[in-house]
């Protein structure tokens, strides 16, 4: 296995297939419809765009097993250091260590290109998902009840962040 960029020449495909196996078969995404192909481009486009990474885990044969990456938490400028993040493992390679290793690359990323703040948004009975976090090093900061509702009940999000000793200079502007 091994850690690599995503490109969407490449990878847009295998990420389209994740993301809605994600929203037809869990709470990982509080979405309804399958996303399309043309969704995936314009996603891709958002993250060149900002220098987000989309950071990825392939097998031997090149498939990708697994993927993250982080974008805007907010759209007002003082949280211009804070990134919220997602990470998928494909439904057959969950519980194998994956998403660590993907995490952690992404986290050494939003360290390099000086955030202050990582958050994520994981559903409360998400148990796999706030172990890894856990373990990563994230802290429980807060539970929205009933944010979303999905497969005819109300879903309650908790937030996960990891703070870091970046940026060297903060600064307004």
């Amino acid at each position: 296995m091994r850690m690599i960029s995503c490109t969407q020449e490449r990878h847009s495909a295998p990420i389209l297939a994740i993301f809605n196996d994600a929203i037809l078969n869990s709470t990982a995404l509080y979405d309804y419809k399958p996303r399309t192909l043309e969704s995936i481009v314009g996603w891709f486009k958002v993250k060149e765009q900002n220098r987000f990474p989309v950071v990825g885990v392939e097998d031997d044969a090149g498939e990708l097993l697994g993927f993250a990456s982080y974008g805007t938490f907010r759209a007002w400028p003082a949280y211009k250091y804070s990134v919220e993040h997602s990470v998928y493992i494909r439904r057959d390679h969950r519980g194998r260590g994956l998403g660590s290793m993907i995490m952690r690359s992404l986290i050494e990323e939003a360290r390099k290109q000086g955030y202050h703040m990582m958050v994520g948004g994981i559903d409360v009975k998400n148990e796999a998902s706030i172990r890894l976090h856990t373990q990563l090093g994230f802290t429980p900061c807060g539970i929205v009840k009933q944010a979303g509702f999905k497969f005819g009940t109300w879903l309650d999000l908790a937030f996960y962040q990891l703070i870091f000793d970046t940026p060297a200079d903060p600064h307004d502007d």
